[in-house]
């Protein structure tokens, strides 16, 4: 069964708890009187645990919730931004109708953001590479109707604090959207034009095995997901790349 079949199953809701749960049981029909997921962060290396489900579940239903608030932090929910989401999210065309009433509550949802971004921080380790995609994927959402708001980087800059990222680390995740032509490939990496060939190296190195999709799967990105892995993947070493040549680095 597919994540979104097992989402929209309802059961999932039990599962996860806290304010995800509780959205998610709504639209099931079932009580929500669950609890938080107190699960401690995730060891460095550790994957495959038993909680891998429960973080797939997590991270798909952060998406959505986090996603409608995100269409709606600069004041208009396009058609752009929806479809966007359906097309990134690679939905089935069988789910869409249960995914879109999951994705309209979010919107009609009188809580902030916060809960449900600090719950699903609560599940990774700070600055975990599966955070860093769900950034990703927000990101999507937002430039899909032309361009990043003021509102809508204000809102991604407050979901990367809660997860843990670093003002430098923000500024690498917005930098890899802006496209091989705009972006500044040192920034991509998190370096600068300063580092030697040996740090760029080492940085490049890093962020192919941080987010590398296989990894990220085994530590909670849901396989729903993977295209948007191996685009972030294509963004890093095409800044290397371009550094690379530029620099005559072997």
């Amino acid at each position: 069964m597919s994540i979104w079949g097992k989402i929209i199953g309802g059961v999932a809701g039990f599962a996860l708890g806290g304010p995800l749960g509780a959205l998610l049981g709504a639209i099931a029909g079932h009580a929500a009187d669950m609890r938080i997921d107190q699960a401690q962060p995730e060891a460095e290396d550790q994957s495959l645990d038993d909680r891998s489900g429960t973080r797939q579940i997590a991270f798909t239903i952060a998406v959505i919730v986090l996603g409608a608030k995100m269409a709606k932090a600069d004041g208009v929910v396009s058609r752009a931004e929806v479809a966007a989401f359906k097309e990134v999210f690679q939905v089935p065309a069988h789910e869409l109708k249960n995914v879109a009433r999951l994705f309209d509550r979010a919107k009609q949802d009188p809580a902030g953001f916060e809960p449900y971004a600090k719950q699903v921080a609560r599940m990774f380790r700070r600055d975990h590479p599966v955070l860093e995609e769900l950034l990703d994927g927000l990101f999507h959402i937002a430039k899909a109707d032309g361009g990043v708001h003021e509102a809508e980087v204000a809102y991604l800059k407050s979901i990367a604090a809660i997860f843990g990222f670093e003002e430098a680390d923000f500024a690498r995740i917005r930098e890899a959207h802006l496209g091989p032509d705009k972006a500044d490939p040192y920034t991509v990496l998190g370096t600068t034009r300063m580092a030697s060939n040996e740090e760029i190296k080492a940085a490049w190195r890093k962020l192919v095995r941080d987010n590398h999709p296989d990894r990220l799967m085994a530590q909670g990105l849901p396989r729903e997901f993977i295209d948007m892995a191996n685009e972030k993947l294509a963004t890093i070493n095409a800044a290397y790349d371009r550094i690379a040549k530029e620099r005559g680095i072997n």
